[in-house]
């Protein structure tokens, strides 16, 4: 039975005056599900404070708007490192790590971000499963007095005051006066890579541009298991069908801009054919052939890949399979003459990737 591939928003699954958490469930986008992959955007007002938590999945974190601090705590370390966030910057997230999120009291934009991975070892698959350290929900809430008296060395009164002033689920909004560490320049060495300021992996004029993620330029991407590219593609451009030949799902989340997208299957049947638009999230299936052209605002998305050194096949393009294949092998394969066989190989000798429009 055929999945359904259609692109989705995501739905708010708590929050309050501090911000919110929103989620794509299998429900809604059933290849989550089939690839077990995990997706999720958190958005803090102003002074807005995601509070201290752990995942079951290991993710990258991708900051869509605004600027604000993490704090990560790595297994097994002594300190948490404070790190400066703003739009652009990609963090990767093992397993164990333990995050909190703020937006600074007197910001002029909320702080978003967005989380993908891999929930194959986690607890559902195709969704995150967040453990709360403090709130309403927090670990100090299921333990009895006694315990939390115990292991914190406390007296029953004061491990009850202890529990019972934490009100919150999840997002609080800090009050005025209340501080926060202030982000380190130290800390944020190998931890995130401002993908919109990083050196180009690819970059095409009045076409598109490409900044890889991956073991290289952020280490910890080898520990998440997982690669990750943000694309920008111009007016009217297009993206050469191409496909993942290392048996990885694609996840796509389109951040702004709009366009189409046709994605080929087995037997040679388009399985998906779409428009998509900021806010969208789909996933390409493994060794599928997918190919986007962007509208007149152009198009950017951001990506997972589920293997830390992705390989892309194209099928179009100076690097595509078609000019590597002989001559006489695409006119029996084509049936077709040698006339038209020297046109389909002469075109696009220049480009790469993305083609502008002519």
């Amino acid at each position: 039975m055929a999945v359904d591939l259609t692109p989705r928003q995501s739905k708010k699954a708590y929050g309050g005056e501090g911000g919110a958490y929103y989620e794509w469930c299998p429900a809604d986008l059933p290849m989550l599900g089939v690839a077990s992959i995990g997706a999720a955007k958190l958005s803090l007002a102003a002074g807005g404070l995601s509070l201290p938590s752990y995942s079951d999945s290991a993710k990258v974190a991708y900051v869509l708007q605004g600027k604000g601090t993490c704090g990560i705590v790595l297994p097994e370390a002594t300190k948490e490192k404070v790190v400066g966030v703003k739009e652009g910057d990609a963090l990767a997230l093992p397993f164990g790590v333990v995050t909190w999120w703020h937006n600074a009291p007197d910001a002029t934009a909320e702080l978003i971000v967005l989380f993908l991975g891999d929930t194959s070892k986690g607890h559902k698959a195709g969704q995150f499963t967040n453990f709360q350290l403090t709130g309403a929900s927090g670990i100090f809430t299921g333990f009895s007095t006694e315990f939390v008296g115990r292991a914190w060395d406390l007296t029953q009164e004061d491990a009850a005051k202890l529990v019972s002033s934490q009100p919150a689920s999840g997002i609080v909004k800090l009050g005025a006066g209340q501080k926060l560490p202030s982000p380190s320049e130290e800390d944020r060495k190998g931890m995130a890579l401002n993908c919109l300021e990083a050196p180009l992996d690819v970059d095409i004029k009045n076409g598109g541009r490409v900044v890889v993620l991956n073991t290289q330029n952020l280490p910890l991407v080898k520990e998440v298991g997982l690669g990750a590219d943000l694309v920008r593609i111009d007016a009217h451009s297009m993206c050469s069908p191409g496909f993942s030949c290392d048996s990885a799902y694609q996840v796509t989340y389109i951040v702004r801009g709009s366009g189409r997208v046709q994605v080929v299957g087995p037997d040679g049947k388009r399985v998906l054919e779409t428009r998509v638009e900021g806010g969208n999230l789909f996933i390409v299936p493994r060794f599928h052939v997918v190919s986007k052209i962007a509208d007149a605002s152009g198009l950017e998305w951001f990506s997972i890949i589920t293997t830390p050194n992705p390989i892309f096949s194209h099928l179009a393009g100076k690097t595509s399979v078609w000019k590597a294949i002989s001559a006489e092998v695409l006119e029996a394969s084509f049936n077709t003459t040698p006339e038209m066989e020297k046109l389909f190989r002469s075109k696009r000798l220049d480009s790469e990737i993305f083609f502008a429009p002519n």
